[in-house]
């Protein structure tokens, strides 16, 4: 009999793809909306894996709650000996670019040059330090909110006063390095278990919106194209398993507790890859999938199962 699976989430439109994969490999799955909540240190949390599916972006559906929600939701749990999927650790690096910067740093990967500011003086003392064009970013991202692209210091003043600028949650803006790419594209490398799983390119022609969901896809669809199933915006990349930038995305996943992610790099005119992105709490486009042959969250769910069963193997070896 497999564990329940528990799912932490506060975005329903997200869960039915994961749901389905859940129960098709056998899992019991329980829902947990995390819109709102409570923890209650004195309770224990219910037997089985949990699985985080909160996102950075949950304040612009007006759940702006569930991020710290989540931070001591994680700690109950963590406290208890459950196992949770991508734990408070690979929480932290979903909602901090920042952090993000630091670890990606640590792990000897190249970054865009980043620099987090509080403050329309800060920001702009933090952008003069900056060759242009340059990049804004909300420091808790999500589907690529708050980005923007600057051309110079007028032209980043003049947004900072506008009616259009938005810090973001905490207010917190990350100054970044503009990487020129011969292409306009994105690469976004997918990982389970600590593993590649595949990777797609997503075209920026558009803009920076780049939430692979069909759901996210469908929000955004224009009568020109058809992003909502995938065929204008995501394509595949011919990127393996054994590049040696997927090798060191995989060691960073194992070393730094994402068990699920999806890391974007950009290839700039000098030929170097510069990683900028993590999402722990990755979506996978349908339409892309069926071209490659792979369902992302069947895949997830998989993994799941075959960690249960090796779970399950270990705990008999200790009690025989």
């Amino acid at each position: 009999m497999l564990p329940s699976t528990h799912v932490l989430f506060e975005n329903p439109a997200w869960l039915p793809p994961l749901v389905t994969a859940l129960e098709a490999e056998g899992f019991p799955v329980v829902l947990h909306d995390l819109a709102t909540g409570m923890v209650d240190p004195g309770r224990e949390p219910d037997d089985g894996i949990w699985l985080n599916r909160i996102s950075p972006s949950a304040h612009t559906r007006g759940h702006g709650a569930s991020v710290a929600l989540m931070h001591e939701v994680l700690s109950w749990l963590e406290s208890a000996g459950r196992r949770v999927i991508n734990g408070s650790r690979a929480f932290a690096l979903e909602v901090s670019k920042l952090r993000q910067d630091l670890a990606l740093r640590r792990h000897g990967i190249l970054t865009p040059k980043t620099v987090l500011a509080v403050g329309r003086e800060r920001i702009l003392e933090a952008a003069a330090d900056f060759e242009a064009p340059f990049l804004i970013k909300h420091n808790q991202g999500g589907k690529g909110l708050g980005v923007q692209l600057l051309h110079d210091l007028a032209e980043l003043q003049a947004h900072l006063d506008s009616p259009a600028f938005d810090p973001g949650p905490h207010a917190q803006v990350v100054v970044q390095q503009y990487i020129r790419a011969p292409e306009p594209h994105i690469t976004r490398v997918e990982l389970v278990g600590g593993k590649f799983l595949f990777a797609m390119q997503s075209s920026t022609v558009g803009g920076f919106e780049l939430c692979p969901s069909d759901v996210c896809q469908a929000e955004k669809a224009k009568p020109e194209v058809c992003p909502a199933d995938g065929s204008a915006t995501f394509t595949a990349s011919p990127l393996q398993a054994h590049d040696p930038l997927v090798r060191q995305y995989e060691r960073f996943c194992q070393a730094e507790g994402l068990d699920v992610a999806g890391i974007e790099f950009i290839e700039g005119e000098d030929g170097r890859r510069y990683t900028y992105d993590i999402n722990a709490n990755t979506n996978y486009n349908a339409v892309l999938g069926k071209q490659l042959g792979i369902d992302g969250m069947r895949e997830v769910a998989r993994w799941l199962r075959r960690s249960a069963a090796k779970d399950d193997a270990e705990r008999s070896l200790r009690s025989a």
